[in-house]
């Protein structure tokens, strides 16, 4: 389109400065051929008072004595002073040189039918001209374009099919290219980036897997350790609850690891898991329900059976984990709901509420209100689960009345 125009623009403006000094020569050259029969005429006269006035297919002639009534010249003729002129008589066009001398007028009449007929042809071919080199700048600014794109479309194929684990090569792109040139350039940049890219993954995959073997097998040694000291019978009430938190604290990690892990993939690797939502919900319930009583708050769960849900074990666990003590966290002598179908969760508690500033950043990370008392990571992390799996999470507070989350399973 940008060729197109320009071949345009420049066309019309070459066709009307062609076209006006056409008008201009074609002007010039009939006053030079008036001016001269003209004068011819004059020194015919001059010579011969006889002589008859130019009489042609192009030309007429008239002249009016002195002292004549000029009966033969046209009336419109009579008034003109001499120059030269522009007018039409019986419905034709014509170009008149008046000239006086010795008393006598002489007018000297040039046809301009065939003269606007062969300017009306002149403009059609200019017309046609910039039609064509319109056309034609179109037609060579789309095959110059598809030459110059062609390369960075390439590139661009390439980087997006590039696997981020083994990066390709772009010889073909770089050959397509003219050594040194900016896409020669660009394709050598994209293929450090795309190096780096892969080292960086690289490194991702083997700290991933270090981070999963290191920190499992501590957290084993913790809940092997804690449920063995959870049987000693000499233990009182006090030291049980504080090995419950234990026992509680380590299966957090451990989940809390597992979700880490499952996020740490990339977007479109496929997550092919199920789980028996109903059985992480009631296991999550009576994990905090000791938690939720010592704040006087009573802990409730409606939901059928069984719900199965095809997200990882792992994942679910996190979310709702983090949901039910996000709420136990803020609720005192209430009630916390939690509902479970097929299609959504939904968190309700009966406690302090959000207000509409930290609202509108509670899903932001390490995003800590006045009143919270953790890292800020429970809700960031419930939100990215959410955007991994393609939920909806829909956030409604109220201050001094509670608040309630609901989760969409169905994809968007």
């Amino acid at each position: 389109m940008a060729f197109a125009g320009l071949g345009a623009a420049l066309s019309l403006l070459l066709s009307l400065g062609i076209w006006f000094a056409t008008l201009d020569v074609s002007q010039r050259l009939m006053d030079q051929t008036l001016k001269a029969e003209l004068e011819d005429y004059m020194a015919r006269r001059a010579r011969n008072p006889n002589s008859l006035p130019p009489a042609a297919a192009s030309l007429r002639g008239y002249s009016m004595a002195s002292g004549s009534s000029g009966a033969d010249l046209p009336p419109s003729l009579r008034a003109l002073p001499a120059g030269q002129h522009e007018i039409e008589l019986d419905g034709i066009p014509y170009r008149a040189a008046v000239a006086e001398q010795d008393g006598s007028r002489y007018v000297i009449l040039f046809d301009e039918v065939r003269q606007k007929r062969r300017q009306q042809r002149f403009l059609g071919y200019l017309v046609a001209g910039a039609v064509m080199m319109t056309l034609l700048a179109a037609v060579g600014g789309l095959w110059l374009a598809g030459r110059v794109i062609a390369p960075v479309t390439e590139l661009a194929r390439a980087v997006t099919e590039a696997d981020p684990e083994s990066p390709p090569r772009l010889p073909a792109i770089a050959a397509a290219a003219a050594p040194g040139d900016e896409i020669d350039e660009l394709a050598h940049a994209f293929e450090r980036y795309l190096a780096r890219l892969a080292a960086f993954v690289e490194r991702e995959r083997s700290f991933a897997a270090d981070a999963s073997h290191e920190l499992r097998t501590p957290l084993a040694v913790i809940r092997g350790a804690a449920e063995v000291l959870a049987e000693d019978p000499g233990l009182d009430s006090a030291q049980r609850e504080r090995v419950a938190r234990i026992e509680r604290a380590a299966e957090e990690m451990a989940q809390l690891i597992a979700a880490l892990l499952l996020l740490a993939r990339e977007d479109y690797a496929p997550l092919d898991e199920t789980c028996d939502a109903t059985r992480l919900a009631a296991a999550c319930i009576e994990r905090y329900r000791t938690l939720a009583a010592s704040r006087g708050t009573t802990l409730k769960l409606d939901a059928p059976a069984t719900v199965e849900l095809k997200v990882p074990p792992a994942l679910f666990a996190i979310v709702i984990a983090n949901l039910v003590h996000n709420a136990v966290a803020h609720t005192r002598d209430g009630v916390i709901a939690v509902a479970l179908d097929p299609a959504s969760l939904t968190v309700e508690d009966s406690g302090s509420g959000i207000g509409d500033e930290a609202l509108a950043r509670v899903f932001e990370r390490h995003y800590r209100g006045p009143e919270s008392a953790g890292t800020g990571i429970g809700l960031f992390l419930v939100k990215r689960v959410c955007d991994r799996l393609g939920w909806q999470v829909a956030l409604r507070s109220d201050l001094e009345k509670g608040t309630t989350v609901t989760l969409g399973f169905t994809t968007s």
